[in-house]
C-alpha cells in the first residue's frame, strides 16, 4: 500500500510544501489528492519566486496585466498572481474541506514579511487576504514573532483561519496556542475554526549538529541527527497537555477543533541522514507534515510507516536534550537565531519573487515592442 495512504490511518495528514500554477491547472494537485491523500497546501515567496523565473507559465497572465495596468507595481503583481493561485488550488481542494468537516484541505497564503513586527498591519493585510481569496478553506500565514502571536489571537476571534509559522522552541510553540485559545474564546463561532501550529524540524538539527562537530567530543557526535526530532516530540508532548486537558474542555465542548502541531521543514538537509528521517520519526495522530515534492515521492517510494513514532522513546528524547545542554550547547538561543533568520529569510524571498516579476516585465515588454 501507499505509504502516504499509511499515515492517513495513522491521524497524520499530508499537504504539499509547494505551490504553482501549472499543477492546479494540469490535474497534478488532483492526481495527488486521489492517489496519494493528499489533503493541504502551503505556499510562501520562495516558491513563487522558482514558480515564476523558472518558467514561462505566468507570461501570459502578466502580458494581459501589464496591456490593462501598465504602471501596476511588482507587489501588486505578485499579490494578483499568487491570489490567483491559492484561490484555484482551493478551489480543488475544496471537496476535501468539505468531507473532514473543515478539519483538511486547506491552502495557506501570507502576508508581505515586512509585516513581521507590526500587529496591527499583519491583522489588516490578513483580513484583506480573506476578503480578496473568498474561499472558506484559506489559512492566513503570520510569523510566530511576539507580534505575530498578538496577531493570531485577534484573528482568530475575529473568525479567520491561520497557520502560524517559524516556530522552533517549546516557548514559541506555547506562546502561539495560547494565543490560538484565547482567540477562540473571544470568537462566536469557534467550532468554524481551524489553525495549524508550524514547527519547523530539520533547520534545528542543521545548526546543532554544527555545534556538536565543533566540540567533536564522542558524546556531542552520538547527538548529532537527533536533537530536532527530540525537540519535536517534546512540543507534541505539550501539545497532548493543552488540547486533551482541562485548559481546552470548555472549548471542546463548544465544539472548538484543536490547533494541531504541522511538522515544516522535513526534507532531509544532510545527505548522510535517510532522506525521509523527518516524516518517518514524527507520525502522530492530530498531526500535518508539509512535504516538499521531493520528499512526497520519496516517501511514497521507500518510506515506512511503523505507528505512532511521535510518541516513542519520549524518555530517550528528555535525555538528549539534558545531554545536549550538559555539553553547554545552548538550544534556546539556537531556536531564537533560526526564528530572526527565518524571518530575514522570508523577506529576501519576497523581495526576489518582486526582482523576478520587474525581470519578467523587462523582458515580456521588450519582446512586445520588437514586434
Amino acid at each position: 500500500m501507499n505509504p502516504l495512504l499509511n499515515l492517513r490511518k495513522q491521524g497524520q495528514s499530508i499537504w504539499l510544501d509547494y505551490i504553482r500554477r501549472d499543477l492546479v491547472r494540469n490535474g497534478e494537485l488532483k492526481t495527488l489528492i486521489e492517489n496519494d491523500g493528499l489533503s493541504g497546501v502551503t505556499s510562501n515567496p520562495s516558491i513563487f519566486e522558482k514558480a515564476i523565473d523558472d518558467s514561462t507559465q505566468y507570461d501570459e497572465a502578466l502580458r494581459a496585466i501589464f496591456a490593462r495596468t501598465p504602471g501596476i507595481t511588482a507587489r501588486e503583481i505578485y499579490d494578483e498572481l499568487s491570489i490567483e493561485d491559492v484561490r484555484e488550488a482551493a478551489e480543488v481542494l475544496r471537496p476535501v474541506y468539505e468531507e473532514s468537516g473543515g478539519r483538511d484541505g486547506f491552502v495557506s497564503i501570507e502576508p508581505p514579511p515586512q509585516l513581521t513586527r507590526d500587529a496591527q498591519a499583519t491583522v489588516q493585510e490578513a483580513q484583506r487576504l480573506w476578503r480578496t481569496v473568498n474561499r472558506p478553506n484559506l489559512m492566513i500565514k503570520v510569523v510566530a514573532t511576539t507580534e505575530g502571536v498578538e496577531a493570531v489571537e485577534a484573528l482568530i476571534a475575529m473568525g479567520i483561519n491561520v497557520n502560524i509559522t517559524l516556530m522552533f522552541s517549546l516557548s514559541h510553540y506555547e506562546a502561539v496556542a495560547k494565543a490560538y485559545i484565547r482567540g477562540l474564546q473571544r470568537c462566536r463561532e469557534p467550532e468554524k475554526i481551524a489553525s495549524v501550529a508550524s514547527f519547523f524540524v530539520s533547520r534545528v538539527d542543521t545548526q546543532v549538529d554544527r555545534a556538536l562537530d565543533a566540540v567533536a567530543s564522542p558524546e556531542a557526535l552520538a547527538l548529532r541527527g537527533k536533537i530536532a526530532i527530540a525537540n519535536t516530540k517534546r512540543v507534541y508532548q505539550r501539545f497532548g497537555e493543552i488540547f486533551h486537558g482541562q485548559d481546552f474542555s470548555k472549548l471542546r465542548q463548544r465544539g472548538a477543533h484543536v490547533q494541531r502541531p504541522l511538522w515544516a521543514s522535513t526534507s532531509t538537509k544532510d545527505p548522510r541522514y535517510r532522506d525521509v528521517l523527518y516524516v518517518e520519526e514524527l507520525i502522530g495522530p492530530d498531526t500535518v507534515n508539509t512535504l516538499p515534492p521531493a520528499t512526497l515521492s520519496a516517501f511514497r517510494e521507500h518510506g515506512r510507516v511503523r505507528g505512532n513514532t511521535v510518541q516513542e522513546e519520549l524518555a530517550v528524547a528528555d535525555d538528549q536534550l539534558r545531554r545536549l545542554s550538559t555539553l553547554g550547547i545552548d538550544l534556546n538561543s539556537i531556536t531564537e537565531k533560526l526564528q530572526v533568520d527565518g524571518v530575514s529569510s522570508f523577506a529576501s524571498a519576497y523581495d526576489r519573487v518582486l526582482a523576478a516579476l520587474e525581470k519578467k516585465r523587462g523582458k515580456i515588454l521588450q519582446a512586445h515592442a520588437a514586434v
